[in-house]
């Protein structure tokens, strides 16, 4: 997703994603409203009442060093108490969040809200709202109890709205990476340990591998799904992988070999619903299925140091380059051909997949800084890139991959602004595509056959203040359903026009 990464993170094949891989699913019925706020009240209430209980065993214990985040850029702190200007909407909550800081323990609200309409083509014309409440309370050992180097994450979602995707789209590239099926549910539960030095640490327990593997900083401003958690490991791995606004049980190891070169490694529960399709609580810690192999590997150039701001790497532009690789040892059907070798499109076929053992993909990501007309100033040109194939036998998207370019602080004054225009592209997989050719040729009439399908965005993000951002949002997609209706394969699909606009408040 890309809400810890950026908002979004993800359409995906499954039951709290998308009913079908071309787009969202109809929601379930929700929970009544009072059920809802009790849940996330008593989550919240719970997790700070550990967080504190852990504290009070050494409440003295010397606090360590706020380690520096390269991804956010400095700002003064002194003058920002204000309503309007202070970092959060409810500030230090009465005292209660420097109180709880003193004990290791912070708790972080945020709503992302936006209203999203297609205007031409798709399945339908019509607005969609959708909207996701993210809760999250993290304890640091050091401070909490005195263990250096820890860190203990508890995170609920709330997802309330309609998804536009599978009500008006029926894209292969899903409009927003928040639509998800209503529901209240844990997200992630994880325990984090450093050494040496932090240069080695290790996180286990309920992940979602989408807040650190095959990320783009860069893409995390746009609002389109595949931008976040990309197309292919969103169609091809069970259940769309673990990722927004799934997760699933695991171990990852990061480590730093270099100053510049950092490794990451996981082995993670292969299929995050397993034996219960209809997990919407998030707690069926599922360990019973395939398990999900995944590496990366991380070169930076020209990085900050401590206490710099992003872009003040030595005068270089600073650069990031990812290449990786996963693996899930499971069965997976294949697309085109059954257990005899005959089509599925063949009316003498049994109707049964063949099956293949292990799926795999590899990919690369790039976001390199290509121009700042002065190292002291927020403006700055930025691009990004990231490709991922799979084999075409047991998948239904074997190429995607995305493009963009972002302009940091595009105007005076407006130091916090971002403008972007990109573009996202899935490729159908050759056995899928072959069995579109077989059932046309078999029913001798028309149907649509998959290839390919893009969709560009173009987008403008507007800081009010710092606890609240205003994004105007436009997507075309071209090739809609990547050339077949989802609905009825013997009717065509227009392509798509969305516009809409997303809010975030962080409280």
């Amino acid at each position: 997703m890309k809400f810890a990464q950026s908002n979004g993170s993800a359409a995906h094949a499954r039951p709290l994603r998308d009913a079908n891989p071309h787009g969202r699913a109809a929601r379930r019925s929700r929970l009544p409203s009072m059920r809802r706020a009790a849940l996330c009240t008593f989550f919240a209430w719970a997790s700070l009442t550990a967080g504190l209980a852990m504290a009070e065993a050494n409440p003295d214990a010397a606090p360590e060093a706020p380690e520096a985040d390269l991804n956010i850029q400095a700002t003064q702190t002194s003058q920002w108490t204000g309503f309007w200007n202070r970092p959060t909407m409810l500030g230090d909550m009465g005292g209660l969040r420097p109180w709880l800081g003193k004990y290791g323990v912070t708790f972080t609200l945020t709503e992302t809200s936006e209203l999203l309409g297609n205007v031409r083509g798709g399945l339908d014309r019509g607005v969609a709202y959708d909207g996701l409440t993210t809760a999250t309370v993290q304890v640091d050992t050091q401070k909490a109890f005195g263990l250096p180097g820890g860190q203990f994450n508890v995170s609920a979602l709330q997802i309330h709205g309609r998804n536009l995707s599978a009500d008006k789209l029926g894209t292969l590239n899903t409009a927003s990476g928040i639509e998800a099926q209503d529901t209240t549910r844990l997200w992630e539960l994880w325990y984090q340990q450093s050494f040496l030095n932090k240069r080695v640490d290790v996180k286990i327990g309920q992940q979602s591998i989408d807040q650190e593997f095959i990320t783009s900083t860069y893409s995390a401003l746009f609002v389109n799904t595949m931008f976040g958690w990309p197309a292919l490991p969103s169609y091809d791995m069970p259940n769309g992988g673990p990722a927004y606004p799934l997760s699933a049980l695991g171990v990852r190891v990061r480590g730093q070999i270099t100053p510049s070169l950092t490794a990451l490694a996981g082995v993670f529960d292969g299929d995050p619903l397993g034996n219960d399709q209809n997990n919407k609580s998030g707690t069926n810690f599922n360990l019973h299925n395939s398990t999900l192999f995944i590496g990366e590997l991380q070169y930076a150039i020209n990085q900050p140091a401590d206490g710099e701001m992003v872009g003040a790497g030595g005068g270089g532009l600073p650069g990031t380059y990812k290449i990786g690789v996963w693996y899930n040892n499971g069965r997976f059907a294949d697309q085109r051909y059954d257990n005899t070798g005959l089509s599925l499109a063949d009316p003498a076929s049994t109707g049964v997949a063949a099956r293949h053992h292990g799926d795999y993909s590899f990919y690369a990501v790039a976001d390199q800084m290509i121009w700042r007309p002065n190292p002291d100033e927020a403006r700055s040109l930025g691009v990004f890139a990231r490709v991922i194939g799979a084999p075409g036998d047991r998948n239904l998207v074997s190429l995607a991959a995305n493009l963009g370019i972002v302009l940091k602080a595009p105007f005076a004054g407006r130091d916090n602004d971002s403008a972007g225009l990109a573009l996202t592209y899935i490729k159908v997989g050759s056995h899928a595509h072959g069995l579109d050719e077989d059932n046309l040729a078999f029913s001798g009439g028309p149907y649509g056959v998959r290839t390919s399908e893009t969709t560009l965005e173009a987008t403008y993000q507007y800081q009010v203040n710092p606890w609240w951002t205003l994004q105007a949002d436009a997507q075309y997609t071209f090739n809609a359903g990547a050339g077949q209706n989802p609905s009825d394969p013997t009717q065509p699909l227009r392509n798509t026009f969305v516009v809409g606009v997303r809010t975030n408040i962080t409280f």
